[in-house]
């Protein structure tokens, strides 16, 4: 039977650390109990320490290739947000990108990217633009399914999911970013090498933080883009290769 609650029991998702397609919730979800906190920290270490490292053993030990891995993760991510009845996807891909956040995103990337190239162009030269002049067509088809299969996944289980999951278990938004960041710098131990890792975790502080104040899947979803294609385009892309061939390319 399903539990009815009075207007006094529900509170607005809006108004917590939560997702922006969360739905209006009860007090005591938005607000757990010990039980409940203990329940929810047990199954965000499941799903956000023991499957990336379940993920290392299936592409390395098992060769799967990660492009192939990460469209499944993405569905049951999809799945659960859609039998949620606190969640609406409708609601949370309505949310669009505003003009301010836009010129936000791209004047903070301008900034980043003029200084990662400069250290790539000082520290590893050789390898500044290396892919897109040696193997254009690889460098070209890294461009168009990037954005599919591995951000579309990426934003969805680390942004959306976690936020909405997870939020009620911070009471700050900063310990929430912080902790978002370090599960989204913590996935890429997969690629083996700290530059991977050390990355990660600093665009997923400004990843967390934009989706913190924005609220909105697409913000987020541009911006990690944008951070991706720079990657593999000044010369970082073999700091982000598990050396396991995607039968596609």
């Amino acid at each position: 039977m399903t539990k009815v609650f009075s207007s006094k029991d529900v509170v607005s998702g809006s108004a917590d650390l939560c997702a922006g397609g969360t739905l209006a919730q009860s007090f005591d979800v938005i607000h757990p109990s010990e039980r409940r906190r203990l329940q929810l920290w047990a199954e965000l270490g499941v799903l956000f320490v023991g499957l990336p490292l379940l993920m290392r053993i299936a592409v390395f030990d098992y060769r799967v290739p990660l492009f192939y891995a990460l469209p499944p993760v993405f569905i049951g991510f999809v799945a659960f947000l859609y039998v949620d009845r606190t969640f609406s996807l409708k609601k949370e891909l309505s949310r669009g990108i505003g003009w301010p956040t836009a010129l936000s995103i791209l004047g903070t990337f301008a900034i980043g990217s003029a200084l990662v190239g400069s250290l790539v162009a000082v520290l590893m030269p050789e390898r500044l633009f290396a892919l897109a002049a040696e193997r254009p067509g690889l460098w070209l088809k890294i461009m168009t399914l990037y954005p599919f299969t591995s951000v579309l996944p990426q934003e969805f289980a680390y942004r959306v999911f976690f936020f909405h999951r997870y939020g009620p278990l911070f009471h700050s938004r900063w310990a929430l970013i912080f902790a978002n960041a370090l599960a989204f710098g913590f996935a890429h131990i997969l690629f083996r090498n700290w530059i991977a890792v050390g990355g990660t975790f600093v665009v997923g502080l400004l990843l967390a933080w934009r989706y913190e104040r924005t609220r909105s899947f697409w913000p987020v979803y541009m911006e990690h883009c944008l951070w991706g294609w720079l990657v593999f385009t000044i010369g970082l892309g073999v700091y982000f290769f598990t050396g396991v061939k995607n039968p596609a390319w």
